[in-house]
């Protein structure tokens, strides 16, 4: 594109190693912007910054390392300029009964989900107010209504909903803008590890069947983009999203009766067992940050 509103604007994306973040990313650039990718695995960052048609860089960065990312917003303020948009999309998952989770490896995903997406808006805050700024929050389905077998996941988009909403409100005087994605099943590779693992691959299996239904991620990245472009406050994929949202206090007794159901049926099978870190990225952090066997 050689016009539009990211054109020349430097846009942040953590969790660009793979999946939702790597393909926004090139969405983005395709549209003119400078792209900072964050993340773990820097070879794999280093392969996405090679597709990118512009300027760009890649940054080696925990986001629940503050220290990592105020040294990382240094170099991106440097090298690229101070940021118009930042897109905090890092994200891990475990399935598995919380009684039987590890301790270690449940917080874990409750610190990058939740606490590196407030890390990752503290160290860009001062970019954002200098540009009167987006912050994009990659939230989930999870957001809007809790399952079983993934209470850690679910805790920590809970939680970074209700910090969105903070945070847009403390804002917006300054002329940044906030917003949140509420994002369902996507084909990445923390999804189709999920599939390998019966207790998940049932949760979805039992879902209604547009509920099922796996978003390509480039076409999720560019509903996304379409998103950060006008500044939006919400944004779903898929749409229909937006009637869970509005119907979400009906949701806890649904899930209730079904898991009711279908959990005896599993636990009697022996599947209903820990997964560990889901998908590459997952099984990246574990090897960065030491968590779990």
């Amino acid at each position: 594109m050689t016009d539009g509103p990211l054109r020349d604007r430097t846009v942040v994306v953590t969790g660009a190693a793979r999946g939702v973040g790597a393909a926004l990313a090139r969405e983005c650039a395709r549209r003119g912007a400078r792209i900072a990718l964050l993340g773990h695995e820097k070879p794999r960052l280093d392969a996405v910054l090679a597709e990118l048609p512009g300027p760009a860089l890649a940054v080696e960065a925990d986001v629940t390392d503050p220290a990592a990312l105020d040294d990382a917003a240094d170099e991106v303020r440097g090298r690229l300029g101070p940021p118009s948009v930042v897109v905090a999309n890092a994200g891990i998952a475990e399935g598995g009964p919380f009684a039987m989770s590890d301790p270690a490896e449940w917080r874990r995903v409750v610190d990058v989900n939740l606490t590196g997406s407030a890390h990752t808006a503290r160290a860009f805050l001062p970019d954002l107010l200098r540009t009167a700024g987006y912050h994009l929050q990659v939230a989930s389905l999870a957001s809007l209504g809790a399952a079983p077998m993934m209470s850690a996941y679910c805790a920590a988009k809970a939680g970074v909903e209700a910090f969105t909403h903070s945070l847009r409100a403390e804002v917006a005087h300054h002329g940044i803008a906030v917003g949140i994605a509420y994002l369902n099943w996507i084909d990445t590779d923390m999804i189709r590890d999920a599939d390998r693992h019966a207790v998940l691959r049932e949760l979805r299996a039992h879902m209604p069947p547009p509920a099922r239904r796996v978003l390509q991620a480039d076409d999720v990245a560019a509903r996304l983009v379409r998103a950060v472009e006008r500044r939006r406050t919400a944004v779903y994929a898929p749409g229909w999203l937006r009637l869970v949202q509005a119907g979400r206090g009906a949701l806890p007794p649904v899930v209730m009766r079904l898991s009711r159901r279908q959990l005896p049926r599993l636990e009697a099978a022996g599947a209903l067992n820990p997964t560990g870190p889901l998908g590459a990225g997952g099984r990246a952090d574990r090897a960065a940050h030491g968590t779990g066997a």
